[in-house]
């Protein structure tokens, strides 16, 4: 009976230890920065949302931000700065997603997530979460451009043109959308008189500041936005 009970406790050992070590093995896996914040509260925090599985294999593209691919990020979360984070932007659902300290990927808990940060090719992408407007009770990430007394956003979003064509997949195609914010408002911005329409108190100079500077102003090239901007933020009180 002790011979039986002894080897019961190795047979368990063996058991036991390969699991334990393939979940440190994908810990491992995420960035050593990471690794320092290893703190129960801390990954209360990082980690808290819901495994995420692609529903999507069969449309042609993909659902996400620049890439498919897990980006180099930052988070914050509750006021908390989490730093070099592998990030993915799924901009068909508007969600986060990184891989979670036990295998698979983790969709982050919107209501948690303050803001965020994707670098695609040398350049950092900044995104806050924010209400589109007082009619809709979601929040959205919205990219910044320029912050300043005002700023300039981007939405980018994606979605899925269905094909009447038997034997062709059904594919992904993006759409971006500017916005002007001002104070607690947000302002869809289709073009230059757009943006006019909205600073109608001070319309006349502004009018005057692109006849004079001449700015190839294009909902095509957002950036081209921000000189008028800077221009209204400067004479505005």
């Amino acid at each position: 009976m002790r011979i039986f009970s002894f080897l019961v406790i190795i047979f368990s050992t063996f058991i036991i230890v390969p699991g334990f070590a393939v979940v440190t093995h994908s810990f491992e896996t995420l960035p050593v920065e990471l690794s320092g914040q290893d703190t129960l509260k801390e990954n209360q925090i990082l980690y808290n949302g819901k495994i995420w599985s692609n529903i999507y294999y069969m449309v042609e593209g993909d659902q996400f931000f620049y890439s498919r691919m897990f980006l180099p990020g930052s988070l914050t979360i509750k006021g908390e700065k989490f730093t070099n984070i592998p990030l993915k932007y799924d901009i068909l659902n508007d969600e986060i997603l990184t891989p979670a300290d036990t295998g698979g990927i983790l969709q982050l808990n919107k209501e948690m997530v303050d803001s965020f940060s994707i670098i695609f090719q040398d350049r950092t992408y900044r995104f806050v979460r924010m209400q589109e407007d007082s009619t809709r009770e979601s929040n959205r990430y919205f990219n910044v451009l320029y912050e300043g007394k005002t700023a300039l956003y981007l939405r980018y979003s994606k979605k899925i043109d269905k094909t009447p064509v038997e034997g062709h997949n059904d594919r992904f195609y993006e759409l971006i959308r500017i916005y002007f914010v001002k104070g607690n408002t947000i302002f869809p911005i289709g073009g230059k008189s757009d943006l006019l329409k909205v600073l109608n108190k001070d319309k006349a100079l502004i009018k005057n500041f692109i006849r004079k500077n001449k700015p190839d102003i294009s909902e095509k090239v957002p950036e081209s936005f921000i000189p008028v901007i800077k221009f209204y933020d400067s004479i505005s009180h």
